[in-house]
């Protein structure tokens, strides 16, 4: 009664205010009711095999097996490039905790292989160290975590070895989520663990020698390692390609805090306030603002100082040690603004984690941000971007589908080089587990649609965007002023339009930071909240016109000679691409027309088709996924003579009826179909 109560006051308010009012008939559905599918008796079941993949894109790996004979990877003036010069640019994923440890070695040959189908060249080794992993990188249960276990090791060699062979590459973490032990002889540890027998211990790496040389060892340890199957040790194995100092560890934002004189550390405190202290007397800052480290102004200054300090002395420590890959240092996740890029252009990359929310094709630019937008607020100009991670959160978002191909195509104009896709399995691989946030690998929402993205991506068939456009801001607005998508809509608006770079000031407190170059051919973009929308129809699109992003509607649109895709709220509307048309049925879903042979679909004698919608777990068979099958009729215009062919899960290829007219092949879409993927030959 007292809820009725006040909503009817409220009600009276509004009225009297002359503020209109929502009815019960006026409230927009909710995502599950606009994807509600009357009958899921017609879902598809067990279309997906773990050990293998129906469609089949190693051929795109074929030149680099095995994975390193091209030499090192580097970073070459904004770029990557192998020893011989060829630019890389990589698709990928994460391997992640017990799919690492608890994998046998012949599931772990046929799941290298089946990710090279799917059109990865890059695997993430994660969580290798976090204390919830048992086995981890320090054996089962071990009480310290000084010494690697040789166990632990046979098992990331051997995975190392068998995505090399497949022409996949590694990107190595050395520390994520190590819970230090007493019997680390970490100094003050009783202090950070707070009576638990093990601490995680972020930010204290920064402010805490022991714990930076306990770092270091580790480094040393893993890097120096040799392979027992390639017979190279880690640091001098050009199969891994890059290496991150740590996971997640800011001090600009996040771990900093943990050092506060009220967070009952007080000797690890201490230290920090007798460093703040120290960088405000050296720099002339306000000494009671340089220590608030959730403030912004002087303490951005100082953290990033104090970070950078950091930065150095592992990096230095890391090249005397022999390695010769890109190094990036932390990344940019979360909520960090820009005011935390300054320290990490320390590394030879610059890392980003982005999370996005469901329906993120329906967000407006001019208000609205979504992780593409997070993504472009973290490429630095002049130097390499990686996506470390990058998924819809929380699961199962029932749009997850149109995400790979719309990340893979603002990836290509804004030319980033490494995204990694989170994650791709992180239990035994060797048993079917229910789809879930961190286990894409019996995902059909998500897997189908990553083999359409990687093919978009690694062949380039989104072209780079033409003119760089570089966000310009000046020292105050980047270091006093919380600068990111969530408030700056140039960023926002330029992210899906043209390739941005953000520009760093010179910063007189930070010496060592070097500042974007004043003679880049660049488009410069002053203001952090002018609008790049350039259109009222509530649609964005790139300025090589090759993609589209309807945010009215939710529908986002790829047109290229090599790549028609359309994803999101396609159902009920006839979307019209250059030699696709799409008239889909399901409310939610993506279809990818797609060139094989690397000539125009119009031309084309090999045309893949990809299909997904919604999925969940299935409540019958829970290790399993249920499929909303994806209905409806395309017509695809290709030469004539081809034949349609479904792909079964284990890649048998099944003859399906065609008709042609003047509109193309016309290809019937149906609950009968049992497949994700069609083929043209």
């Amino acid at each position: 009664m007292l809820c009725k109560w006040i909503a009817g006051l409220a009600a009276v308010l509004c009225w009297l205010a002359g503020v209109p009012t929502i009815s019960a008939q006026q409230v927009a559905p909710s995502l599950s009711e606009r994807v509600a599918a009357p009958d899921r008796e017609v879902w598809q079941r067990g279309l997906l095999s773990l050990g293998s993949s129906p469609v089949d894109l190693s051929f795109l790996n074929a030149p680099e097996r095995p994975a390193g004979k091209r030499g090192f990877l580097k970073a070459v003036d904004g770029r990557l490039a192998f020893e011989d010069g060829k630019v890389a640019r990589f698709w990928g994923t994460n391997l992640t905790a017990n799919a690492l440890f608890r994998t046998g070695r012949h599931t772990v040959r046929l799941q290298a292989q089946r990710l090279s189908r799917l059109g990865f060249n890059l695997v993430r080794i994660h969580h290798h160290d976090s204390r919830w992993v048992k086995p981890n990188i320090f054996g089962f249960e071990a009480a310290n975590t000084l010494n690697l276990d040789s166990q632990a090791l046979r098992s990331l060699d051997w995975w190392i070895k068998s995505l090399g062979d497949e022409g996949i590459y590694v990107w190595l973490d050395l520390h994520v989520g190590r819970a230090f032990t007493a019997d680390d002889e970490i100094d003050d540890f009783e202090e950070i663990a707070k009576d638990e027998p093990s601490a995680v211990a972020k930010g204290f790496a920064y402010i805490n020698p022991s714990i930076e040389e306990r770092m270091r060892a580790f480094n040393r340890a893993i890097l120096n390692h040799t392979n027992h199957y390639t017979g190279l040790a880690y640091k001098d194995d050009p199969r891994i390609a890059f290496v991150l100092i740590t996971n997640e560890n800011d001090l600009s934002h996040y771990y900093g805090n943990a050092l506060l004189p009220n967070r009952n550390v007080p000797r690890h405190s201490a230290r920090f306030m007798a460093e703040a202290a120290l960088f405000a007397e050296r720099h002339n800052l306000d000494p009671r603002a340089t220590w608030r480290s959730w403030e912004h102004g002087p303490s951005k200054l100082f953290l990033n100082d104090l970070e950078h300090r950091f930065n150095v002395r592992m990096i230095d420590d890391l090249r005397r040690l022999g390695v010769q890959v890109p190094i990036a240092t932390t990344q940019i996740w979360g909520d960090m603004t820009l005011a935390g890029l300054p320290s990490m252009t320390d590394g030879d990359i610059v890392s980003v984690n982005a999370y996005g929310m469901p329906n993120f094709l329906q967000t407006d630019p001019r208000s609205e941000r979504n992780l593409a937008h997070r993504v472009a607020s973290a490429a630095v100009a002049g130097k390499p971007l990686a996506v470390t991670e990058w998924n819809l959160t929380p699961f199962p978002a029932v749009d997850r589908s149109s995400l790979p191909t719309y990340l893979a195509a603002i990836a290509s104009l804004q030319r980033w080089d490494a995204l990694m896709q989170y994650a791709y399995a992180q239990t035994d691989l060797g048993r079917v587990r229910p789809a879930n946030q961190w286990e894409a690998a019996n995902d059909p929402a998500m897997l189908v649609m990553m083999p359409a993205a990687a093919l978009l991506f690694r062949q380039g068939h989104v072209t780079e965007g033409p003119q760089e456009h570089l966000l310009a801001l000046s020292a105050s607005q980047i270091i006093d002023h919380p600068v990111w998508p969530a408030t700056s809509e140039s960023i926002r608006t330029l992210a899906e339009r043209s390739r941005m770079r953000i520009a760093l000031p010179e910063l007189p407190a930070l010496p060592w930071l070097s500042p974007t170059e004043p003679g880049r051919q660049a488009v410069t973009v002053l203001d952090p909240n002018a609008d790049f929308t350039s259109s009222s129809k509530g649609e964005l699109c790139a300025d090589t016109g090759e993609f589209c992003r309807d945010w009215r509607h939710g529908v986002f649109t790829v047109d290229t000679g090599k790549s028609q895709i359309a994803s999101g709220w396609i159902g009920g509307r006839t979307i019209e691409l250059d030699n696709v048309s799409f008239d889909i049925d399901t409310a939610n879903a993506s279809v990818a027309v797609q060139s094989l042979d690397g000539v125009p679909i119009g031309q084309s004698g090999h045309v893949l088709i990809s299909v997904a919608a919604q999925s969940v777990p299935d409540p019958q068979h829970p290790a399993a996924s249920m499929s909303e099958p994806v209905t409806g009729l395309l017509h695809v215009q290709a030469p004539p003579g081809l034949e349609l062919f479904r792909l079964s899960r284990n890649g048998l290829k099944e003859p399906l009826a065609t008709e042609v007219s003047e509109r193309g092949y016309a290809i019937t879409l149906d609950d009968t179909l049992r497949s994700h993927w069609l083929v043209l030959e």
